[in-house]
């Protein structure tokens, strides 16, 4: 039997979690009567995908999420860090909270312009509600009281080597001046337990620059093991009222910077409380990896 063979995906729904689908689901067909997307958003291929999922949230990688009392219900734009070489972050946070919450809610996830030119992927990304990131589509799902999922970090959140685990890259601008153009709060969020799905992983960064690519991971397993996944919610952030949307670069910077540190701080918080997974190996082979970087 191989490693990787061990780690198998469990199968099947249990009653209760069968019951807190169907009831999250009922909530969420009266929030969206009457309710017409633009792009193809389908509750019913949502739900199906969640079921099917759903083992593998339980039991897989034992998915907990903290701070839900911080939510009312509101639309956000919830940001937080990105990590793992896929974007199972997302997929994971999206579920809870549809699971988790008093009051189940879909993020619509803002996705690179890629995601959308991939014929099969781009449908059923649409229809599990996530949207190309640019402004007109957020504000218009904004004006319907809906929440957006953001990643600032971009791919440089997922692309990283093992020795940069849990380094946040510097956040893009665009999701505050969004936030400004329809006063809306933004809710940091940290997730933890992403990064040991792949724990170890190099960037062939000179390779991929060469081919035209955004990153090329080399790693030891292109399957996700199942790390546990915390997800740590913190107090919505409020935008100012007398900056506007169209503000210099240095203004919105400043605002920017502190939503990226109040990320920081909820990953500080999460990194050590965090289940062990893997740190006995990974962390040895950070250390190898960074010394042979500095010889390079």
């Amino acid at each position: 039997m191989s490693f990787l063979s061990s780690f198998k995906l469990p199968t099947g729904v249990s009653a209760a979690d069968d019951a807190l689908i169907t009831e999250a689901f009922n909530q969420l067909r009266e929030r969206y009567r009457g309710y017409q997307d633009p792009w193809g958003f389908n509750l019913d291929t949502c739900e199906q995908a969640l079921r099917r999922l759903m083992p593998v949230y339980r039991h897989y990688f034992k998915v907990r999420l903290f701070g839900k009392e911080n939510i009312t219900d509101e639309p956000y734009l919830v940001v937080g860090n990105h990590s793992g070489q896929l974007p199972i972050d997302g997929m994971l946070m999206n579920m809870a909270f549809v699971l988790e919450l008093e009051r189940p809610r879909i993020l619509r996830a803002m996705v690179e312009r890629f995601m959308v030119q991939v014929p099969f992927l781009a449908d059923l990304s649409a229809q599990t509600g996530s949207i190309l990131g640019d402004r007109a589509n957020c504000q218009y799902l904004l004006d319907h009281g809906e929440s957006i999922l953001v990643f600032p970090e971009g791919v440089r959140g997922t692309s990283k080597s093992t020795v940069d685990y849990y380094r946040v890259q510097p956040f893009t601008q665009g999701f505050y001046r969004i936030a400004l153009q329809k006063h809306t709060r933004i809710l940091p969020v940290a997730v933890v337990g992403a990064e040991e799905m792949f724990p170890f992983v190099w960037q062939a960064r000179a390779v991929a620059k060469a081919l035209g690519m955004p990153a090329l991971p080399l790693s030891a397993n292109y399957w996700p093991l199942p790390s546990p996944v915390d997800i740590h919610l913190g107090k919505p952030m409020d935008v100012p009222t007398d900056l506007s949307p169209d503000a210099p670069e240095k203004d919105i910077k400043e605002q920017v910077l502190k939503v990226e540190g109040q990320v920081k701080r909820l990953l500080a918080v999460g990194l050590k409380h965090r289940r062990p997974f893997f740190d006995p190996i990974r962390k040895p082979l950070s250390k190898l990896i960074l010394k042979q970087e500095r010889e390079l």
